[in-house]
Parts: structure tokens; sequence; C-alpha cells
């Protein structure tokens, strides 16, 4: 290819013309024995399917949002992903089998505990209040 057709590719991209990659978690090697990581890799598929979902209902609440509380939704499911990549960052069989085997609620609780969902939260009851004292 020549400079002036990768310039004007270099050019769209940079405009906007090409979608953003995606956010992708590289897989990490599981340590353990071979019957624990076998183990692990099931369990851990089923936890980016709970993350999947999860990050799912959010999108959807977004869509029926305004503006202002589309962006509080969207970060949240931001803080969905960066917590999904810390999890299956994870090399530890061990982990997955202890902390995730009966997956219940814990992506929902490793969200609200983070400090950003928690600031969002405290931001729309304090704007809640704001509105119903005017």
């Amino acid at each position: 290819m020549n400079n002036s057709a990768e310039d004007n590719i270099e050019a769209w991209e940079g405009e906007g013309g090409a979608a953003a990659a995606p956010f992708v978690v590289r897989p990490a090697s599981m340590s353990g024995t071979a019957n624990q990581v076998e183990w692990a890799e099931r369990i851990k598929r089923l936890v980016n399917e709970e993350f999947d979902r999860v990050a799912r209902s959010f999108r959807s609440v977004a869509g029926k949002q305004n503006d202002a509380a589309r962006a509080d939704t969207e970060a949240i499911i931001a803080i969905v992903e960066e917590k999904r990549a810390e999890v299956m960052r994870r090399g530890e069989a061990g982990y997955f089998i202890h902390d995730w085997q009966e997956i219940s609620d814990q992506v929902r609780q490793m969200i609200f505990h983070d400090v950003r969902y928690q600031a969002i939260k405290n931001n729309r009851l304090q704007n809640k209040f704001r509105r119903k004292a005017s």
C-alpha cells in the first residue's frame, strides 16, 4: 500500500471512521492441577456470562434514560467491565473454584462496593433531595 493511501486511512480512523477496538482481556494461564484448571475454566466461562448479564441489564436501563442518568449508567457499565477484567485476569484455579463456584450476587457486590459506584449513587440521592426541596 502506498503512503498516500495509508495516510488517508489513518486520517479516516483518526476522525472516527473506524470503530474502536473491542476491549479484550487476555486469558491468563491457570495455575493448579489439570483437574482444577479444567474445573476453573468452566467456572470462568460462567462468571464471564454473569458479567455479560449484568452489563446487558445496565445497557437496557441506559437505553430508557435521559442523558444525565444515562451518563451515570454508562459509568457503571465501565465499572462492570473493569471488574470483569480484574476477575478474568486472575490465574489461580483455586480463586475461581473457591470464590465463584456458586455464582450468586458477587458481580453486584463488586459493583456496589466500588467507590465510584458509591459516588454515583450518592450524587443521585443528593439530586433527588434537591428536586424535592425545590
